[in-house]
Parts: C-alpha cells; structure tokens; sequence
C-alpha cells in the first residue's frame, strides 16, 4: 500500500503581521486508490486548524474518544498523541502558536489540551466556520486559497487584555535547550511562578514543567525521525539523565516505547516533517521560536502574503 500513497505538502510562513501568532499555513493533498485508507499519528504539537475537502479523518487522542467526519477539525495544545486514519483528501492546516491562542480563542487553553473537536459543532469554533465554508471555493487554486486564510485573520476582531510581551517571553524560554526545569525558566523570563503558570494555562494548555518536559521529548524525537541512523541513544537529548527516563517520557508522551514506535510506519508524518524542515526550518511545531519562524526557515513567496 506505501507505494500507492502519494502525499503532497507545502508550508507557508504567514506574512509579517500574523507571524508571531501562527506557525505556518499549510497545504496537503493525499493521494489513495479508492476506497483505501492511510494510518498515522501526529506527535505532540501546538493547537491546530484543519479544513478538508474531500474525504475527512477518523481521529482520537490516545486513549480519548474517536472523532468522524468533520470537516473542519480543531485540537488544542497536545502532550499525547494524535491518531487519525483518513481517505484521500485535500487539507489547510493552520497552526497556532500560544499567543496565535491567546489572541483568537477565547477559551482557556488548559481546558483544550489533548482535545479533538469539530468546529461544526462547538460553539467556540463558530468564528472559523465562515472560513472552512469558503476556502475552498471555486476551482482549486493554492494561491487564491491562501489569500483568503491570511485575509480572514487580518479581519478578526482585535484582541483585548493580551498580554503579548508576557506570552513571548515565556514562550521564548520554553524552546531554549539550555532550559531543563522550570526554576530556569523563572530566572529566564524574570516572573513569579504564579504568574508563569497562570499565563501557560492560558495560552499555552500546559504546567511549565510539563511544556519543559515535552520540548525535551520532542528535541529527541525529531532527531530521531530526521536521522534514524543516530538510533535512540544518538536522539536522546543532553537533558535527560538516562535512557530509562527518556522511554518513561516516551510512554507518557506517545503511548508505546521507542522500538515499537520506530517499527510502524509514518507515511504522513515523515513527509510532513522532512517538507517542513526543508521549507521553514524546523521540522516540528514545538521547534517554531516565538515570532513564528526559524532563522533558518523559508518564507512563503511574495504572492502568499
């Protein structure tokens, strides 16, 4: 069946203005004879936006309840894994940093986290539904279909009371690797604790000790997935004390172990973050630094903006 899947992606950085609220915009075709499915799992990432045209996925947050047939489907922040089988499909997936949560949901995000809902259906999504009905109109044009993702953000309704500085700060700190516990991160950012943790369950779904103990994770993980020659112990990253401590985190994280994770196969996922590298210059969402984008990453072109 791997032969028979095609998997096309493209990622846009948002244009300027919205860069610090979102991590990319991103375009996915899925190619299957008819009839058949593919299987995956999205690895623990920030709150997203998917909008399909076509066939639409059977999801579920590991150990939660199964999601059909929505059109348009919305998770929070993820500290476990996404499963999803789907047919063939065309996708926008919007990413949203925490301030990109702060500034356009208006529910905390600590009662999101590991969430699938459809945004047909829960009220807090009734905003976003103007934008699934019409992003798909007309003939199928990437370009046209972009423009009209960047034009409804532009117009939503301004924010009030975000607190911006607060949000990018610890946000800043978060995705430091020199940062390992959260008595660091205090020192980093230059807050009380209360105040840290009150603001992560805001914006960012999560404890600052569970948001450091999944950067870490995902610091090994993606090693790991970009080069599967270093093996597990060449991934682990230099925070962790041991091998032992690493596959406990990998349990609670993804629900399996290393070996049996490395034996399934990652038809979506891997192409998705090989693309992602390649274009934006990181291959994960919790990789993305405050503003958006990695120094290393590609803008969209001229015209997406």
């Amino acid at each position: 069946m791997s032969s028979q899947i095609a998997v096309k992606v493209r990622f846009y950085s948002p244009p300027e203005d919205l860069r610090r609220y979102f991590t990319t915009f991103y375009h996915t075709t899925i190619d299957l004879p008819e009839g058949a499915t593919v299987k995956d799992a999205l690895q623990p990432e920030w709150a997203n936006l998917r909008v399909f045209s076509g066939g639409t996925p059977t999801a579920w947050v590991e150990g939660g309840p199964v999601l059909t047939g929505s059109r348009m489907v919305v998770t929070g922040p993820s500290s476990k894994a996404i499963n999803f089988e789907i047919p063939a499909t065309r996708m926008w997936g919007i990413g949203l940093l925490p301030l990109g949560w702060a500034r356009y949901m208006p529910r905390e995000a600590a009662l999101c986290a590991n969430s699938l809902t459809c945004g047909y259906e829960h009220p807090d999504c009734a905003p976003f539904r103007v934008l699934a009905d019409k992003v798909f109109q007309g003939e199928p044009c990437e370009e046209a279909e972009l423009a009209r993702i960047i034009a409804f953000f532009r117009s939503f309704p301004p924010a009030k009371g975000l607190e911006t500085d607060r949000i990018l700060r610890i946000h800043n700190a978060i995705v430091d690797p020199a940062i390992g516990n959260v008595r660091e991160l205090v020192d980093k950012v230059g807050m009380g604790q209360r105040t840290i943790e009150r603001t992560c369950s805001r914006a960012f779904g999560f404890s600052p000790k569970v948001l450091l103990r999944r950067q870490r994770f995902m610091r090994s993980l993606t090693q790991y997935m970009l080069d599967p020659s270093l093996k597990w112990i060449g991934a682990i990253d230099s925070q962790y004390h041991d091998q032992a401590q690493f596959v406990r985190d990998f349990h609670e994280f993804m629900g399996t172990n290393p070996r049996e994770y490395a034996a399934r196969p990652h038809p979506i996922l891997n192409r998705f973050m090989q693309e992602r590298m390649r274009m934006h210059g990181a291959a994960v969402q919790t990789m993305d630094r405050p503003e958006g984008t990695s120094p290393s990453s590609v803008d969209a072109p001229a015209n997406a903006a």
